[in-house]
C-alpha cells in the first residue's frame, strides 16, 4: 500500500462492542477471507446499512479496504458514517482508511480488529 498520512493510535481494547459493531467485524472478516486480501473492512451508514470490502492491490490501483467500504456507502448515498471496522494483521489503522471515515463522520468509532476477530483497539478521534 502507498504512504499516507499517520492515523490516530487505537486505544486498546476492552470495551464490548455493540451487536451491531460485531456484525461489522464478521462483514470484514467475511470479505478479507473470501479473496485472500490483506484486510477486510465494514462500515454502517445513518440508516443501518452496511458496506464491505477487502483491500485491492492492481498493477493500476491500490485501495484500502477501508477506502472502499467508505467509498461505497457514499456511492449509495450515505451522508454519515455510525461506525467502521477494519480487520487486518496490521497493528496500527492506516492513514488513508482513517482519512476516508473521518470524511463522513468526526466521531465514528473505527474498531481494528485481528482476523481471528478480536477488537485490539478502537479509535473514536
Amino acid at each position: 500500500m502507498p504512504e499516507s498520512p499517520a492515523a490516530p493510535s487505537a486505544s486498546p481494547a476492552g470495551t464490548e462492542l455493540t451487536a451491531e459493531d460485531g456484525k461489522l467485524v464478521i462483514l470484514a472478516r467475511g470479505a478479507r477471507g473470501r479473496v485472500g486480501a490483506v484486510e477486510g473492512a465494514a462500515v454502517r451508514d445513518q440508516d443501518g446499512r452496511t458496506y464491505a470490502a477487502a483491500s485491492v492491490s492492481l498493477p493500476s490501483l491500490t485501495v484500502t479496504a477501508l477506502q472502499l467500504a467508505v467509498a461505497s456507502a457514499a456511492a449509495a448515498g450515505a451522508t454519515r458514517l455510525e461506525a467502521a471496522v477494519v480487520v487486518t494483521e496490521a497493528s496500527t489503522l492506516d492513514g488513508a482508511g482513517y482519512a476516508a471515515v473521518r470524511d463522513l463522520a468526526v466521531d465514528a468509532p473505527i474498531h481494528l480488529a485481528a482476523p481471528d476477530g478480536t477488537v485490539l483497539g478502537t479509535v473514536t478521534e
